[in-house]
């Protein structure tokens, strides 16, 4: 007899990975009992480069109009040196990229991006959302999943994903493994209003800036209006970084640019005359996923940062979480099988390709802060091939949409 009885998805975390899982879950016919630990569903950090890979899915939820409403849409990806400001490469975007892989290459800040998915779900009849609800312990039964939070409240479900980032708690639990790694790597971020910018110092682009030991990426959000900035650099970061003065981080900062192109330098030294600050943030990453058993075991299954965390350099970390959303819809909606297999199913589909990328994207950031010879091989690369080492067709013709096909971890 099919069970015809209305599924309950469990999920801890009220970032983009939970929100996106909660609206899959929502989409497959699940209801969702979602916990956020936090007072308010707000969202900190700058800017998210999303490939047309993660894209498509957006767009299958419904959210082409909402995302271009508030998304930049850059014209071109372009390389250049950190050291002369010589062009390396570029690659056009727009509709050129959009054409070749079913939907655009876009930008957008990580709140707004934050704010399109809360806006989908806070309506959805069958999606609870709680705040202030820290979950304290979970308990797989074999037959149910329950939770129970700090404040003595249980939640009964069928299903239990924990998208609840890179410390997760869900993961110490399920995996009972340490804490993610720290890269050795330090990010200083920045958005600043393009109008606050001299002319010249302002883009429609994407521009990445590669130097010995670093490299800056610089980029449009909300239509234009902003600009994401990120530094990275080799480096320890402080003991106590909760408690560390942020105000001397451009210091640090144009410090460790110190014999790079006046472009660059003009460009970082303009953002506190243009009224913003730099944020410090500490790297950190796992090693790449290695079995389905890492995502999903019985009734529970990770998504997102609390799956497979990784370092920048491939800019897929908010992607990679909307494609998980998505591939776990399709399994969520598989009638004739047990939860168990539907979970296992999604890590199945999953691990191979999270794994890849996480690699890919700690080669990159070997590749984007090379050194010496290496450095020279890698620009006369970028120069005599252009935008076939900028292209990434086994990355953005990748699954999107509901309906998804089942090798989410093959290569072209």
């Amino acid at each position: 007899m099919q069970d015809t009885r209305q599924h309950v998805l469990l999920v801890a975390g009220g970032g983009i990975g939970g929100l996106a899982a909660a609206l899959g879950a929502a989409r497959a016919g699940w209801d969702v009992e979602l916990c956020e630990r936090a007072p308010a569903f707000t969202e900190v950090g700058a800017g998210v480069q999303l490939g047309p890979n993660a894209v498509r899915c957006l767009h299958a939820w419904g959210l082409e109009a909402a995302l271009r409403g508030v998304a930049a849409y850059p014209d071109r990806l372009q390389v250049r040196s950190a050291l002369s400001g010589r062009a390396l490469a570029a690659m056009p975007l727009g509709p050129a990229i959009a054409a070749r892989y079913g939907a655009p290459y876009l930008a957008i800040h990580r709140a707004d991006l934050h704010w399109l998915l809360l806006a989908a779900v806070r309506p959805l009849p069958g999606v609870h959302l709680h705040q202030s609800e820290t979950i304290a312990n979970h308990t797989d039964s074999g037959q149910g999943v329950v939770l129970r939070t700090a404040a003595g409240h249980q939640l009964h479900g069928d299903a239990f994903i924990g998208a609840d980032g890179l410390r997760s708690a869900t993961r110490a639990r399920l995996l009972g493994e340490a804490p993610a790694r720290v890269s050795g790597h330090l990010a200083y971020r920045t958005v600043v209003a393009q109008a606050s910018l001299p002319e010249r110092l302002r883009t429609a682009q994407v521009t990445a800036w590669l130097g010995p030991g670093l490299h800056v990426v610089q980029y449009p959000v909300r239509r234009g209006e902003l600009m994401n900035i990120v530094a990275i650099r080799h480096g320890r970061p402080p003991d106590d970084l909760d408690h560390w003065d942020h105000a001397a981080n451009a210091g640090d900062l144009e410090g460790a640019l110190r014999g790079t192109c006046t472009a660059l330098q003009d460009l970082v030294r303009a953002v506190p005359q243009a009224g913003a600050g730099w944020r410090l943030w500490p790297l950190c990453d796992r090693d790449p996923v290695g079995g389905a058993h890492e995502m999903a075991r019985g009734r529970v299954a990770l998504l997102g940062d609390a799956a497979h965390p990784m370092r920048p350099y491939l800019a897929q970390g908010a992607g990679m979480a909307i494609e998980d959303a998505a591939v776990l819809q399709d399994v969520l909606a598989q009638a004739g099988i047990g939860v168990p297999e539907r979970l296992q199913r999604y890590a199945a589909r999953r691990w191979q390709r999270s794994a890849r990328v996480q690699r890919r994207a700690e080669r990159n950031g070997r590749i984007f802060h090379a050194t010496g010879p290496v450095r020279w091989a890698r620009d006369l690369s970028l120069r005599l091939l252009g935008e076939r080492l900028l292209d990434q067709p086994w990355l953005y013709r990748a699954p999107g949409g509901a309906a998804l096909p089942g090798g989410a971890g093959s290569s072209r």
